[in-house]
């Protein structure tokens, strides 16, 4: 239940905050940033994010496989295979995420 209202606090906040952040001007912004600048900031937390959350999610899956591997010796060629179809799955997360990245990075 912490959960959930907690959940919902954090979707409320973003709710009432969002009108206010897309109405803020893109010339210059108080304390004489431009738009582009917060662009190249918040592209380098994203880029953070999506390499960790694809660390995350490649360490789960090897010990899933590592597990499987031990498991079931028998079925290791299609454990492997899956585990490779799912390695390049995460991994094109972070090059998708660079992708636009990049775009946005040097549209601007």
């Amino acid at each position: 239940m912490r959960k959930l209202v907690g959940f919902m606090a954090v979707m409320m906040t973003t709710l009432v905050l969002a009108p206010a952040v897309f109405a803020a001007q893109g010339t210059a912004a108080a304390g004489g940033h431009s738009t582009a600048t917060w662009v190249v900031i918040t592209s380098g937390f994203a880029m953070a994010i999506a390499s960790g959350l694809c660390g995350i999610g490649q360490g789960i899956a090897s010990m899933g496989a590592s597990q499987g591997f031990a498991r079931n010796p028998a079925a290791s060629t299609v454990i492997q295979n899956m585990l490779i179809l799912a390695l390049v799955l995460i991994e094109s997360e972070a090059l998708y995420t660079f992708a636009i990245i990049l775009f946005k990075v040097v549209a601007k």
